[in-house]
């Protein structure tokens, strides 16, 4: 049996829904003791690949191994399920957890069997998505800058920020990117300082190549990777070193390879690192007391 959906073909429309109703499918499957494969775009194949999936265009080498094609989840229309049909004209195929849109749409038609979530005239029935067995991910909190012109040469702003989203796209995590800039005129960015600190404070951990990333960071409790991107350290370094905090990379260090920094986000989502953090969200009310005490001395005085 082969499982596909709009994750596999080369030009299909992939979202989590689409992945998480087949892997309900294949849960399903593998509950009734039935031998399947997956298959992915290549895009797709990336991610899922590793996992034991194949790329569609390798199933469809081999389609005379097959006797039932599943498809699972999205609309059933357009060229490419039709192309399947054709690609595999010998299986049985049945369709589960779809939207039918025009019941007489060759696509529609093709298959067998259709389990629709809706249908004209059908009651509908709640997405497969739901039903999925998700293993639990840590969620990363990503701050970039990409500015701050007034450091000249000693910039590598463009040259970390590539190898970090490098990293980035081949960690098992979700990624959350998250932004210090406010602008009440746009929904897409925070509007106030609150709400910032109330999305980094439902991260698991924070990378960041700004300060405040990492400074709010600590003051939720949170830890995390501050990459400094001024070559020699700047701001970033100076502010690891004020709260004490281990978990510091420079600009050189990082371009030289990448696997520091896999030793850091494995520290961070230990037990060492949350109590390290912990420890910085603690003494977080007295931050800044110093200067503070200074600026009320130079008014008085």
């Amino acid at each position: 049996m082969l499982v596909v959906g709009w994750s596999s073909p080369l030009h299909g429309e992939s979202t989590a829904g689409d992945v998480l109703s087949a892997e309900a499918v294949c849960a399903r499957l593998a509950a009734e003791r039935v031998a399947f494969d997956t298959a992915w775009s290549p895009a797709m194949h990336r991610a899922y690949g590793p996992r034991g999936g194949l790329l569609l265009d390798d199933a469809v080498a081999r389609a005379a191994d097959y006797t039932h094609l599943v498809w699972a989840c999205g609309p059933l229309t357009g060229r490419q399920v039709q192309e399947l049909h054709e690609a595999f004209a010998h299986c049985r195929r049945l369709a589960v957890g779809v939207s039918v849109l025009d019941p007489a749409d060759p696509a529609v038609t093709g298959f067998d069997v259709v389990v629709p979530r809706d249908a004209p005239g059908a009651p509908p029935q709640r997405d497969l998505a739901a039903a999925a067995p998700v293993p639990p991910l840590p969620l990363l909190g990503v701050f970039l800058t990409h500015g701050q012109g007034e450091y000249g040469a000693a910039r590598r702003h463009e040259e970390v920020s590539a190898a970090l989203g490098g990293w980035l796209a081949e960690q098992r995590c979700a990624r959350l990117v998250l932004e210090t800039r406010l602008d009440p005129r746009d929904w897409r960015l925070p509007a106030t300082a609150e709400e910032v600190v109330a999305a980094v404070a439902r991260t698991d951990a924070v990378v960041t190549t700004r300060l405040h990333g990492l400074v709010l960071a600590l003051r939720a409790g949170v830890p995390a990777i501050a990459v400094d991107p001024v070559a020699g350290g700047a701001k970033v370094s100076a502010q690891a070193r004020a709260w004490g905090w281990p978990a510091l990379v420079g600009a050189q260090e990082l371009l030289a390879g990448p696997g520091v920094l896999d030793e850091h986000l494995a520290w961070c989502l230990s037990g060492a690192g949350r109590a390290e953090a912990a420890r910085c969200r603690d003494e977080a009310p007295g931050a800044g007391a110093a200067q503070l005490e200074a600026l009320v001395a130079a008014l008085r005085g």
